[in-house]
């Protein structure tokens, strides 16, 4: 990809200090902030795309007009290393998924563009968040930074997934370098959809998972990947898939 490119911390179209986002258990704060014990401070540095001299251009404004810009597929991958790392370790398998996921999402670089703060912009790293679903029936919004390492992720995500039970409201992360996961367990589904505002500009990718089946030992699952196309092709979630399958069955990477 050629592009000339600005190194700036957020502080472009949030007010006129800078800000870095913070989740202490889950909660997330604008502004100056004092690290504890608890809280996780997740990157939000980026890179701003020279539209100028940028060779997706002309793709990228084709598919940024459009009304609904996201394209989804359906694809079947093998997860049986993965469960049997998480079963074996006592991790929760959710999040073991979504770790194996987002390390895929690492690899992809137009996957970590966002149309965000005026323009597209390269994001260093890429965070995962969740809905997560409570006692009452209802649903929250879970949020969880991204670390390589699989148990380090798994333990601080699962702190902020257990405090997102407990409340009853809906927070949402104010960046844009996230992949928006949820699971439908009781469901080996073909093709998904997923609810939209459209009066809301979101270039996040949401990636669901399904049910698990197994056959002659081996485990499968079906997962439903949504892009925005201005930023990302079929080639590139196909290029996802790939990492992902690679980590699937190499949990120990």
């Amino acid at each position: 990809m050629s592009f000339s490119a600005r190194e700036e911390h957020r502080n472009g179209g949030l007010g006129e200090k800078p800000w870095v986002a913070v989740v202490f258990y889950g909660v997330w704060h604008k502004g100056s902030v004092t690290l504890k014990a608890m809280e996780k401070t997740l990157s939000v540095e980026s890179v701003e795309i020279d539209l100028a001299s940028w060779n997706r251009r002309a793709v990228y404004e084709f598919f940024a007009r459009f009304a609904e810009p996201f394209h989804g597929i359906c694809v079947r991958v093998d997860c049986t290393e993965t469960y049997r790392y998480a079963k074996e370790h006592g991790l929760p398998v959710f999040l073991t998924l979504q770790h194996r996921s987002l390390m895929a999402i690492q690899e992809v670089e137009n996957l970590r563009l966002r149309i965000a703060h005026g323009g597209v912009r390269l994001y260093e790293t890429i965070h995962g968040g969740s809905a997560v679903g409570r006692e009452n029936g209802t649903i929250g919004f879970g949020h969880y930074g991204f670390q390589r390492n699989l148990k380090a992720f798994v333990e601080d995500a699962a702190a902020v997934l257990a405090e997102v039970k407990e409340r009853n409201d809906l927070e949402r992360y104010p960046e844009q370098n996230i992949v928006r996961y949820s699971v439908l367990p009781w469901l080996d589904f073909t093709s998904l959809s997923h609810a939209r505002d459209f009066e809301v500009k979101d270039s996040a990718p949401k990636i669901t998972f399904g049910k698990m089946t197994e056959t002659d030992g081996r485990r499968t699952m079906p997962v439903s990947i949504h892009a925005h196309h201005a930023l990302a092709d079929g080639l590139h979630v196909a290029e996802h898939v790939a990492w992902f399958e690679k980590y699937l069955a190499n949990p120990e990477l």
